[in-house]
């Protein structure tokens, strides 16, 4: 199953580049249908005009941002400098903190194809 998702330059440019293995989500309902070896087709954003795919490795749930960053190593997000409070205030600025509780987050462990 192919899945289509968004991601802005900084983290695109990451993935593409081999640095970044673990993409983060809510679990939510669109998510939640994403399953293992299956394919995430990343558009670059604001512009779309470029594509990357990737494949689906391994996924795992976490009722907080924060609980998923204190268990994945930092390399894994490409994030060296920032600390634990850094990374959630940055993915609060995507998700609100009632989406987390509402749905839960997921990281999903992915590989270049």
């Amino acid at each position: 199953m192919i899945h289509a998702m968004g991601l802005f330059e900084e983290p695109f440019y990451s993935i593409k580049s081999g640095r970044k293995t673990v993409e983060v989500r809510l679990n939510d309902e669109k998510r939640r249908k994403i399953g293992l070896g299956d394919i995430i087709q990343f558009t670059i954003l604001p512009k779309k005009n470029e594509i990357l795919n990737v494949e689906v490795i391994e996924l795992r749930k976490y009722p907080t941002f924060e609980e998923m960053y204190k268990d994945i190593p930092y390399d894994c997000f490409d994030t060296h400098n920032d600390s634990i409070n850094e990374m959630v205030e940055q993915t609060y600025e995507i998700y609100s903190p009632e989406q987390e509780k509402d749905w839960g987050t997921l990281a999903i462990t992915i590989k270049l194809i």
